[in-house]
């Protein structure tokens, strides 16, 4: 049998019947979507596995007797792109020998590409739609559209400055992840590596040494009254930095970083760290002298470089301060006083149901981890105890005013504490690095930037109303929702150019790839239907109208002269779907 020829056949059949192009009806109606492709490249086999599953559905669903819908469309906003064709103008080597080699595209084509969206439009037309096709998916074409067309544009803007006419859309600073060579914000579709990277906050605590503040940085402040000495590595060579007026003595890497944060941030000279060893600074928040030691997990590209040791409650600490204390060496080596290292005891300031009021030294003696060394025990050791102390544990009454308040509260509060009495500061950085897909280091920058207000307490009541009525498979998957409805809060949502849509209120600023991508799923149930009006016909109105009924088709034509029965059809259309 000539498979080829009956496939052919079977796509022709579709195609010339329209098969697959759905209207209202009245059967029982099914609509399924499934997240749009970046084109800035060819398919690949996640690609097919990613649309193969909606496909069976759908058809699936068809034999069924439901009238069913299934449509595609492309998102093309951001930087990806324009960075492609950037490479390729430039005959980089290797996009050349990407777009030859993997993707197979002949070197004549090349000038056919030289423009964003013709080289989005190469990998739609000779990729995307001819192997969706090939491969025999079962989609309504005539709904396709990309996101920088000008009808989508009108959409995104419709939609923008509803937040902004709720208050959930707002301009303000805010730490952004950002590239360091094209000077611009980026988002997950720009990143080649640290695509899961999380923005962490760090209390930067500020000891006393003289006219400077030696600063360590810590993403448990509540654990200050704990603390027993510093670490620094005796091999990095330290800045000294005025920080918004302020002498402070960190990691040339924390420095670099923060004048993407702070208003004012000049290197003004440098330290060597084994000469601050033995030297003794004042620990915020406690007022207690404490010593300088050495160590060798102080990571200068992690937070300030220099650590504050609370031996209690950190394995690191305790492993550190145990492996100096069980031998001269290292005292002899710097030339410490080795009775002053034998006198610093753990202060206990925490306390769990399942490790005490040391937790450091019983999970390291559970663990058998007896050295520096034993760093992915470590690791382990210091999530479990972190989890433990912050959602079971107490302070206790080395803790002052916060004895007996469970950590979870009073970590928040003696951080405010140490922020308003000027014995901390505040750093952002990344849990692991990142690189945006030109190559550059991606780093946290404060932006002024416009933010969608997520973490608006109103707009999370309704999210978790519209979630308690939805049906979810796999059914655990529902944790998944309701942890990022918690844990969303306000998202920058524009960057400084790219594809996509200008943001309304402030046009030199473009909406970033996931703030424009939220409801495009409403945007297929009248997609097909609006290429025959001009875009500026697209007005408020008649978004209002047709995707909420707000309004009548009668104002709506007035406004926009398109026929108020068309208006009244593609409204029908939404809301039958």
């Amino acid at each position: 049998m000539d498979f080829k020829a009956i496939e052919e056949k079977w796509k022709k059949r579709w195609e010339d019947s329209a098969v697959f192009e759905a209207e209202p009806d009245d059967r029982k109606k099914f609509y399924i979507t499934v997240a749009y492709p970046y084109p800035s490249g060819g398919m690949h086999v996640g690609h097919v596995r990613t649309y193969t599953v909606p496909d069976i559905m759908a058809r699936f669903k068809r034999m069924q007797g439901y009238n069913v819908l299934f449509p595609m469309a492309w998102h093309v906003t951001g930087t990806p792109i324009i960075g492609a064709v950037s490479r390729l103008k430039s005959r980089e080597k290797k996009q050349v020998d990407v777009l030859k080699n993997v993707f197979g595209v002949p070197e004549s084509d090349f000038a056919k590409m030289e423009k964003p969206m013709d080289y989005a439009r190469y990998f739609i037309d000779n990729f995307y739609i001819k192997g969706m096709k090939d491969l025999g998916y079962s989609i309504d074409w005539r709904r396709q559209f990309t996101t920088n067309d000008p009808h989508y544009n009108k959409f995104i803007e419709w939609q923008h400055g509803i937040f902004l006419s709720k208050g959930l859309e707002k301009e303000g600073l805010h730490p952004v992840k950002w590239c360091t060579v094209d000077k611009n914000p980026v988002t997950t579709h720009d990143i080649l590596e640290g695509e899961e990277a999380e923005i962490q906050e760090f209390t930067l605590l500020k000891f006393k040494a003289g006219n400077n503040y030696i600063v360590a940085a810590t993403l448990r402040p509540e654990t200050i009254y704990g603390q027993t000495n510093m670490w620094v590595d005796p091999d990095v060579e330290y800045v000294r930095a005025k920080v918004n007026g302020e002498n402070w003595i960190i990691s040339r890497e924390c420095a670099e970083k923060l004048r993407y944060q702070k208003d004012s941030v000049q290197i003004t000279g440098k330290i060597k760290g084994k000469d601050m060893l033995g030297k003794y600074c004042s620990a915020p928040g406690i007022e207690r002298s404490i010593i300088v030691l050495p160590s060798k997990f102080c990571n200068p590209d992690i937070g300030t470089g220099i650590v504050t040791s609370v031996p209690s409650d950190a394995p690191y600490d305790y492993i550190a301060l145990y492996d100096i204390q069980k031998s001269t060496r290292t005292a002899i080596q710097y030339g410490l006083n080795y009775e002053e290292i034998m006198n610093i005891k753990p202060i206990p300031i925490i306390k769990t149901k399942e490790y005490g009021d040391m937790a450091a030294l019983k999970i390291c003696r559970d663990m058998g981890i007896t050295s520096q060394n034993d760093k992915k025990k470590l690791d382990q050791a210091t999530k479990l105890i972190y989890r433990a102390g912050f959602h079971t544990g107490k302070m206790v009454k080395n803790c002052g005013d916060w004895n007996g308040m469970p950590v979870e509260k009073a970590k928040e509060l003696i951080k405010k504490d140490l922020l308003k009495k000027g014995k901390a500061d505040v750093m952002y950085e990344f849990s692991e690095p990142v690189v945006c897909r030109c190559g550059g280091k991606v780093v946290v920058a404060n932006s002024q930037s416009w933010l969608i207000d997520y973490a608006n307490k109103n707009w999370k009541d309704s999210a978790r109303i519209c979630l308690k009525g939805m049906k979810i498979t796999p059914s655990n998957s529902r944790r998944d929702y309701e942890h990022t409805i918690d844990w969303l809060q306000a998202w920058p949502c524009v960057r400084n150019f790219g594809l996509g849509t200008h943001l309304p209120q402030n046009p030199k600023f473009m909406i970033e790839p996931l703030s424009d991508s939220t409801i495009y799923m409403a945007f297929y149930l009248i997609a097909h239907r609006i290429k025959q009006y001009k875009s500026e016909q697209l007005m408020k109105e008649f978004f209002d109208y047709v995707m909420t009924g707000k309004g009548s088709a009668q104002a709506v034509e007035a406004k926009t002269k398109i026929p108020a029965a068309q208006i009244e059809e593609l409204k029908n259309s939404v809301w039958y779907w």
